[in-house]
């Protein structure tokens, strides 16, 4: 590390300090002696060393083993942390193996004092004996997750899991494992590749009998960055994750993601249906990504499958908050029995502090099949981060259900396309807030853009009787867009579009963005 990065550090610890004994939970008994300072710490001294891959020396019988194999080992629940306590929370872990070869290190915080958890074969049930190791030839664990009787008092269900790099999924009440989030991104959809950070170690701090949300610590490597972490995670209808973290970089970083989300979206009401292939009307455990802005304006983009990588980017002020969204909930749009995407938690993050200027990035990949996560959200900082900088941001995760949270005003239900030759229509419903109390189209204006030169054929604002709300209508051109044709004869500009409707002056809906390509 450089001398500039060891001033900046000297000048910022001090502050972390405070910071650390602000981040303990209520619920933690952490006492005197281990604190986040000591990660924050640990962080600081290995960004100062070249990056070490985790070992993978696993038995050949773990690494060659599929999903299913690897999901028959069964973590015994009378050995979870705390299960002969009083405690509502247990920590059970994820054996290693299949792809998840590298081991991660697990500790107990307890009164301050730190010890390790240490793996042993007698905590798992092996459906193939054959693929039990012997014991003391695996350290660590590929992972842990956490039970809480979220849905009702008798049992203790998941509620987070934290398994593979830095993702991790939570649960709300009632809600089925979706979409994940992760610690960090780096240089995502770039031509050099992606850097996958990992979590290699874990602090959990000890609950007290009868604590509502639990603490706990991870160390975060890779070949360009460390990390220190901080997580209080507080169960509900909307469990809430409340993070802090403190970046120390090692070498230069073109594009860093921040509080990045993945997801899922195979098709959906505006990406076609499967005909006879498929008997599921849509597949996605998101439908949209849902942005807040400091301006108070909330803006939709219903996501999509594209034929190429599609990258959209939101610029602006730090936003009050973003997130990905399954906004649809009606089971009879799935119909699935097994995957019940009707139950796939949302996510929306909260930025706290100052994160200095930036932009939102939306990444949407091209996926054949369901099992695909082809969906990143996540904040770009304006500046690239540059080798010795350490980095500090805060923020809350709320995993809950979309249909318990709406703007106040109305908002976009449904986005479907119909594309005849050379024209496009699209359909957006707009409802809830106060559409229903307007009763007619006189007393309410589009505002609409267009860009990239496409030329609009007509457009129309129609009642929606059966939602109370408003449908508005809309037919592009798509030959010859403009200038462009005369650069790229044979391709086309993505069409992008925004609409809100609005009275008078004063909006009554969030804005509707897309991107079609044609």
């Amino acid at each position: 590390m450089t001398g500039r990065a060891l001033r900046v550090c000297s000048g910022l610890c001090a502050a972390l300090v405070l910071w650390a004994g602000q981040v303990m939970a209520s619920g933690g008994n952490t006492g005197a002696g281990f604190h986040f300072q000591d990660v924050v710490e640990q962080a600081r001294v290995l960004a100062q060393k070249p990056f070490e891959a985790p070992g993978k020396n696993l038995p050949e019988a773990l690494k060659k083993i599929g999903y299913d194999q690897w999901r028959d080992i069964r973590f015994k629940p009378s050995a979870a942390l705390w299960a002969h306590d009083k405690s509502q929370f247990t920590a059970q872990f994820f054996h290693l193996g299949f792809l998840y070869q590298q081991p991660v290190m697990v500790h107990v915080v307890d009164q301050g004092k730190v010890e390790d958890v240490r793996f042993t074969p007698e905590m798992f049930d092996y459906a193939k004996p054959d693929i039990k190791p012997a014991p003391d030839t695996l350290s660590g664990f590929a992972g842990f997750r956490l039970h809480y009787p979220i849905n009702t008092s008798k049992y203790a269900d998941e509620l987070v899991s934290f398994l593979g790099a830095s993702y991790f999924r939570g649960l709300g009440k009632n809600l089925f494992y979706g979409m994940s989030a992760r610690g960090l991104a780096v240089n995502t959809a770039m031509d050099t590749g992606e850097e996958f950070p990992l979590f290699k170690e874990f602090w959990l701090v000890r609950p007290l009998p009868g604590a509502s949300e639990i603490t706990f610590y991870a160390l975060l490597d890779s070949d360009s960055v460390t990390g220190a972490y901080a997580f209080i995670v507080r169960p509900g209808d909307e469990t809430e994750m409340k993070i802090k973290s403190v970046l120390f970089v090692r070498r230069k970083i073109e594009k860093l993601g921040v509080a990045p989300l993945t997801s899922m979206f195979f098709y959906g009401e505006n990406g076609g249906f499967k005909g006879d292939t498929e008997f599921r009307p849509e597949v996605h455990d998101s439908d949209g990504f849902l942005i807040q802005a400091k301006s108070k304006e909330w803006t939709w983009h219903p996501l999509v499958n594209p034929a190429k990588l599609l990258i959209n980017s939101f610029g602006g002020d730090q936003p009050l908050g973003f997130g990905l969204l399954q906004r649809d909930t009606d089971f009879d749009h799935y119909q699935d029995l097994e995957a019940r995407y009707d139950f796939r938690p949302s996510v929306w993050v909260v930025p706290q502090g100052d994160w200095g200027k930036g932009r939102l990035e939306l990444i949407q990949l091209p996926t054949t099949t369901e099992y695909n996560d082809n969906i990143g959200a996540y904040w770009v900082p304006e500046k690239a981060p540059e080798p010795g900088q350490m980095l500090q941001y805060a923020y809350s995760l709320f995993w809950h259900s979309a249909a318990s949270r709406r703007p106040l005003q109305g908002y976009v239900d449904a986005t479907r396309i119909v594309r005849k030759l050379d024209a496009v229509t699209f359909y957006v419903d707009f409802t809830g807030g106060d559409l229903r109390m307007i009763a007619s189209d006189r007393e309410l204006a589009v505002d609409l853009q267009v860009y990239n030169h496409y030329r609009v054929l007509g457009s129309q604002l129609i009642r929606n009787t059966a939602t109370g709300g408003w449908r508005f209508v809309l037919t592009v051109s798509l030959d010859k867009a403009g200038m462009f044709q005369d650069i790229l004869p044979d391709q086309r500009p993505p069409l992008e579009m925004r609409v809100f409707l609005k009275k008078g002056v004063t909006p009554v809906t969030e804005t509707w963005s897309y991107t079609y390509l044609p």
